[in-house]
């Protein structure tokens, strides 16, 4: 099975539809989303409508930090005051049907475990420390994920694949346990210097993984924003930061 993986699309539509398609080109079977479809982007809704239309089946499908703070009214753990604003912008605006597949269609922890293959997978929006605010980077602290053969997680907006191998008593493999690390990196706000929308495709069967990048009308999304957010949100889309 060969599954699109996308994260982090924050109400950035025109970034998602085009990683969609893109996605097509590898004749995706099902998607895996890690979280924050809504907020810094203006079409939050639309995102959620899109999202909703998949005709693919979706694995999964957890709350991101800005799902959680948003479906709760919870807005102390942004760091800024921007994103405090920006969060309680997108709640202002977001539809009865938007806010009902948030809460129904959703899975409210940040974090779903799931098998694939035969393959023991985790999915959390941040990290086993913290599911919402608290991301899995290779300098992590590792130390509770040697069960699972995949660990999938976003937040960073940085996108990254690395193999922790852990202590086992599996003499048939060296006494080794191979855990994979998989962030996709960000849909519609990428932070890796690198402006193009972002997602990955994972091929379940052999286990080969591409990292894919594909442009999008970033002026149209830029043109959108209306003043009633920081300017950061619509400024950074350029710069991938």
């Amino acid at each position: 099975m060969k599954i699109a993986i996308l994260s982090d699309i924050h109400g950035n539509l025109s970034a998602l539809e085009n990683a969609l398609k893109k996605a097509e080109d590898y004749a995706v079977e099902a998607y895996l989303l890690l979280g924050d479809l809504i907020d810094y982007g203006m079409r939050s809704n639309e995102t959620v409508e899109k999202i909703r239309g998949l005709s693919k089946p979706i694995i999964c499908n957890i709350y991101g930090n800005h799902e959680s703070a948003i479906v709760n009214g919870d807005y102390s753990r942004f760091s800024s005051e921007r994103g405090k604003v920006s969060a309680k912008y997108t709640r202002s605006v977001l539809s009865e049907e938007t806010l009902q597949y948030l809460r129904d269609s959703m899975t409210c922890e940040g974090r779903y475990e799931f098998c694939l293959c035969e393959k023991k997978c985790l999915a959390v929006h941040g990290s086993l420390q913290d599911v919402y605010w608290k991301s899995v980077n290779p300098d992590s602290e590792l130390c509770d994920y040697e069960k699972y053969d995949y660990v999938f997680s976003g937040h960073s907006h940085i996108p990254h694949y690395f193999e922790k191998y852990y202590k086992s008593e599996d003499e048939k493999k060296r006494f080794k346990k191979k855990t994979v690390f998989l962030n996709p990196g960000s849909v519609g706000q990428p932070r890796n210097h690198n402006s193009a929308a972002q997602f990955a495709i994972l091929d379940s069967e052999t286990e080969e993984i591409h990292f894919v990048k594909v442009e999008y009308d970033i002026e149209k999304e830029q043109s959108l924003y209306n003043g009633e957010i920081d300017d950061f949100y619509k400024n950074r889309l350029k710069e991938g930061v």
